[in-house]
């Protein structure tokens, strides 16, 4: 009986195309690019779903630029340093969005015109500091459940915007605790239950 599983289980192993395959499969439709035979998903549901990403991180940048320049109030440096670093990451992000965009074959839509409505997040300045770090911790929540669910669509079909979305997930999720604690210090009070 252990004999069969083993023999099973070696037979579910055995998925690795020969190389001679991989070299022939590469050679063909070099017009593709990074795309290849080999990519599962629908390339260009990939590029749409990824310029509304990349709408998402444009509009965080410029949302966390602002704050942290018009941020006021007396314990307001620290936060708006943490406006700064946030912002830089954001643009961190959305450059490697952009740059997956254009390896499946898209071009980037960096246009001002209609950027809000293509992202999920908003750009909500706020009226005082308090309101700034707020409308961020929901910015980043909306993110943090927008890319989730975009980590689970893109499975195995195309691993490689799985694992950017999965480290940009995490980096969102990261700012998400940094405005929880920004808000709970300003407000008084923890919105989280322990």
């Amino acid at each position: 009986m252990a004999k069969k599983a083993k023999a099973k289980s070696s037979r579910k192993k055995a998925f690795l195309t020969d190389v001679k395959t991989l070299r022939t499969r590469a050679r063909k439709h070099l017009d593709q690019g990074a795309i290849g035979d080999s990519y599962i998903g629908n390339v260009q549901t990939t590029i749409d779903i990824l310029q509304s990403v990349l709408a998402t991180e444009i509009v965080c940048v410029l949302r966390y630029s602002m704050h942290s320049i018009a941020a006021t109030g007396i314990s307001s440096e620290s936060v708006k340093d943490e406006f700064a670093v946030h912002a830089k990451e954001e643009h961190e992000h959305a450059m490697m969005v952009a740059e997956r965009i254009n390896q499946l074959g898209g071009k980037p839509n960096f246009n001002p015109e209609g950027l809000v409505s293509r992202s999920a997040s908003q750009y909500v300045e706020g009226e005082n500091l308090v309101d700034m770090i707020r409308e961020n911790l929901v910015a980043e929540r909306i993110a943090v459940d927008h890319y989730r669910e975009l980590v689970r669509y893109f499975g195995d079909d195309d691993p490689g915007t799985r694992k950017m979305l999965v480290d940009i997930l995490r980096t969102e999720e990261e700012h998400a605790n940094d405005m929880h604690d920004l808000l709970v210090a300003h407000e008084g009070t923890p919105m989280l239950k322990g």
